[in-house]
């Protein structure tokens, strides 16, 4: 049985003034505060999601 891959997202940037949609895709990846950290799957949903927000995440190794 294969591990399933895994992404690191931190929340680097602050929902304040942001459109809803925004704020709802942050809340829908666990993240909501300035620094928080969640370990993701990998899968093609979780990456769009970060792709419409990439300016308020980051990747972490």
């Amino acid at each position: 049985m294969a591990a399933k891959k895994t992404l690191k997202v931190k929340q680097t940037g602050s929902p304040i003034r942001r459109p809803k949609d925004q704020l709802a895709t942050l809340k829908g990846l666990g993240l909501g505060k300035v620094g928080r950290v969640r370990e993701l799957e990998d899968t093609p949903s979780v990456r769009g999601m970060i792709n419409k927000i990439s300016h308020m995440v980051e990747i972490v190794d």
